[in-house]
């Protein structure tokens, strides 16, 4: 079976701690040395697959024109969690009550989605579908990289925690421009590729 391997985005502008993105958030110029300091890729890849969503675009062009790999798939599969509009480019101390409350309730109703956001089962769902899309497309373009984010990520490592892997991704956020090997129910103790500090 051809490798995978999986990556989160660089920096995007606005970010800081809690804060849901606006999909239109674009990539910082530091999140362009974060991707040029993540590389070289390890040996062998000859594919790239990546969310459509710009900040995971972006990098995936960026690794695409620094390494001549050329991006063979753009997925929703791979895209972020998808989060309610009212709670975009909002940080904790400004949630509104019903994203507070929905936020209360996940666990014990994960099928339970916030007004137009994705539920923690249909996140899961897709995760599963995405990682056989991953092995699919790997078998067809040999070993890839995946440029994603970091819930979809970190749902997408911990498949067999079934729909709590949202919790365990929140808690363990990948690092910008992060690269890690995927391997089915591989976990936080999977060794992990971390780009150099600037």
């Amino acid at each position: 079976m051809a490798d995978i391997w999986l990556m989160r985005h660089g920096i995007y502008e606005g970010h800081r701690p809690g804060y849901h993105a606006p999909p239109e958030a674009a990539l910082t110029p530091e999140g362009r040395d974060q991707i040029h300091r993540s590389l070289p890729l390890p040996d062998g890849i000859t594919a790239i697959v990546t969310s459509p969503i710009p900040r995971a675009h972006q990098t995936a062009e960026t690794v695409a024109h620094l390494t001549g790999l050329p991006i063979v798939a753009a997925s929703d599969l791979l895209a972020e969690w998808r989060a309610p509009h009212m709670v975009l480019g909002h940080t904790p101390s400004t949630y509104p009550l019903a994203y507070r409350t929905w936020r209360e309730r996940r666990l014990t109703h994960p099928s339970l989605s916030c007004e137009d956001g994705e539920s923690l089962t249909d996140l899961h769902t897709r995760a599963r579908l995405c990682a056989a899309f991953l092995h699919r497309t790997a078998q067809e373009h040999g070993p890839l990289l995946a440029v994603s984010h970091t819930l979809l990520l970190g749902v997408l490592t911990h498949l067999t925690e079934g729909p709590t892997a949202f919790l365990t991704a929140a808690k363990a956020p990948w690092r910008f421009a992060e690269r890690r090997p995927f391997t089915p129910g591989c976990s936080a103790t999977t060794p992990a590729f971390r780009p150099p500090a600037p």
